[in-house]
């Protein structure tokens, strides 16, 4: 039970996030469904860029599991019933899916940076094999950097309601919040150096030698895009939210009720990193033919259906 924590009531939040949560949660459901059905039984055969792609589908299903629950705490104003074990396995899953994005985000970044200005580099002719091993590297270090959350409560009590969080504004915070907070930051801030030099290295490649029009370099400009674009929506406005109140608390004394609107700012920000569990099939949109074409015709057979019932009707 954390000590000394500021809590808020969070009127607002509580008003807009449980609808939020629900549509993030029912929309990544369908669009991570189709990729995995896509992954399993229409991408064959697998290569090293698709197992990549396919761990990042398998981070957000872990997520979609989490989200209902999540949904419901704030739509009970913040008042957690499922008890201490199930709230320490909802955030260690959040925070799973968070840091395990950001990694496989990344990583498809490195990719496609290696494909595009250095294509004789060996990690472009990687084999199925050794691209699952690096997979099971990035999973081990997503795991155990968020494992911390698994080991102590995260309850805070705020009248009769039980609060479940991990982010908390404290007096004192002991070595697995300042672990946790630090992990959160750190991985952040490091994807994003990496994504923006590959990005702007690709760019400057493409201009510098002209190969804009060739189209297997395009569709790799527009996965780098993709990625740049989707990160910065997801993870930085949390992340810049999460800063601002640490810089705060190191200038100011804690007095809860002067920190009351960063917080409420970073507990919406935070639901927007549950973004990318929607937003990531566009990726895959960009990285395979296999995924363009399903989805196309996904498209066209809706837009028959349309004209269909406007028709008998």
């Amino acid at each position: 039970m954390a000590q000394n924590c500021c809590s808020f009531e969070g009127t607002q939040v509580q008003l807009l996030l449980p609808s939020m949560l629900v549509l993030e949660f029912i929309l990544g459901i369908l669009g991570n469904g189709l990729a995995l059905w896509i992954f399993c039984f229409h991408l064959k055969p697998w290569k090293s860029s698709t197992v990549l792609l396919f761990n990042l589908a398998l981070a957000d299903f872990f997520l979609n599991i989490a989200l209902p629950f999540r949904a419901h705490y704030y739509q009970r104003r913040r008042d957690w019933i499922y008890g201490d074990v199930f709230c320490r396995i909802s955030l260690f899953m959040l925070a799973m899916n968070r840091s395990g994005s950001i990694l496989f985000l990344t990583t498809v970044a490195v990719d496609r940076y290696l494909r595009v200005v250095l294509p004789h580099h060996p990690f472009n002719s990687m084999s199925v094999a050794k691209a699952v091993c690096v997979t099971c590297g990035i999973w081990a270090v997503t795991i155990s950097s968020t494992a911390h959350l698994l080991f102590k409560p995260h309850f805070i009590k705020a009248g009769n309601r039980t609060q479940c969080e991990s982010f908390l504004i404290c007096k004192a915070s002991d070595s697995y919040d300042k672990l946790h907070k630090g992990v959160f930051l750190t991985s952040f801030y490091l994807a994003l150096v990496v994504i923006l030099f590959c990005s702007i290295r690709i760019i400057f490649k493409l201009r510098d030698r002209q190969l804009d029009k060739n189209s297997k370099i395009k569709k790799a400009l527009h996965c780098i895009v993709a990625v740049v674009v989707l990160f910065f929506i997801c993870f930085f406005p949390s992340n810049l939210t999460e800063l601002m109140i640490l810089t705060a608390s190191f200038h100011h004394s804690l007095i809860c009720k002067d920190y009351e609107g960063l917080e409420m700012a970073f507990f919406f920000t935070i639901s927007l990193t549950y973004l990318n569990s929607m937003l990531d099939p566009i990726i895959y949109y960009f990285s395979s033919p296999t995924f363009r074409k399903i989805y196309q015709k996904l498209l066209m057979h809706s837009k028959k259906l349309e004209i269909i019932t406007v028709i008998c009707h």
